[in-house]
């Protein structure tokens, strides 16, 4: 059964009311698919049925279920390849340098599906900084869905999921066979730590990181929201800490309070100086 139209704009408005996150018209189609299985899986013979269920109570496990299923859990081992690169040429020497009295690392990996990236994140500072065994590396994923955290969380990847990104070496080394899937070993699932959060809420515990990866997030929000949610990850950097966006993403036009830093193909940010953020934003 085709949902109404009113069923649809409620549904758009909920998503981006609770996820920021911004759905056309025109994807209504994403929505009927994604939400399709969650009626049959509930007993409703349709979304509209759905849908006057959760407009019945919005703080519902059914509600958080359509939100959940509306999320994008799009993720690989070591994505795009060169912001891992980034951090064992430049990004991690640098803050190695400058933290070496408290040896404490904290980094935030931001929207992180079902845990490729952090652990890509864990396995890079094994290999290729052994000393920092001895500091206190705090790595910190978070998303808003979670069913995907509980994956994360396990550690436990599909075939398909460890032959997307992760190099044959590194699947030897660091997981185990669990009958036909894989599991990453005890030692890198305990340099990560796994919360639930939704970035439209505070971040009270999120404060002096010295990275935040948030990649491939501030695509699917609106202008206000980019800027709100680069402003909150501008306070919650330490003043020499480093952004990692998507490579289609920026703070250009969005936050004058970030500076630029290319290192090879990419290029990544860090907070500006009060100085420099004055001088920036008075040339506009």
């Amino acid at each position: 059964m085709t949902p109404s139209a009113e069923s649809m704009k409620y549904l758009r408005d909920l998503v981006h009311r609770r996820s920021a996150i911004v759905i056309e018209a025109d994807k209504d189609y994403l929505l009927e698919s994604r939400l399709n299985p969650v009626a049959r899986s509930n007993a409703m013979a349709s979304i509209d049925e759905l849908v006057k269920a959760v407009r019945a109570n919005e703080s519902s496990p059914l509600a958080h279920s359509v939100i959940e299923a509306m999320t994008t859990n799009e993720t690989s081992f070591f994505r795009d390849a060169h912001p891992f690169e980034a951090l064992k040429t430049r990004i991690l020497p640098d803050l190695i340098a400058l933290r070496a009295a408290s040896r404490t690392l904290r980094i935030w990996c931001a929207a992180a599906s079902t845990g490729q990236e952090p652990y890509s994140i864990a396995i890079a500072i094994r290999e290729a900084f052994p000393a920092l065994a001895n500091w206190n590396v705090q790595i910190i994923a978070t998303d808003l869905n979670a069913t995907v955290l509980a994956r994360a969380r396990s550690g436990i990847f599909k075939q398909l999921e460890v032959n997307r990104g992760l190099p044959a070496p590194l699947l030897i080394k660091y997981f185990t066979r669990v009958g036909s899937d894989w599991q990453i070993n005890q030692d890198i699932r305990s340099m990560v730590s796994f919360q639930e959060l939704n970035l439209l809420d505070r971040w009270p515990l999120l404060t002096a990181q010295d990275i935040v990866f948030i990649r491939n997030v501030l695509i699917y929000f609106d202008v206000p929201t980019k800027r709100d949610l680069l402003g909150r990850v501008r306070q919650a950097l330490r003043p020499d800490g480093f952004l990692i966006l998507g490579g289609a993403e920026t703070t250009m036009n969005l936050d004058d309070g970030y500076a630029p830093v290319r290192v090879g193909p990419g290029v990544y940010y860090q907070p500006r100086s009060t100085s420099e953020a004055k001088v920036t934003n008075a040339a506009r």
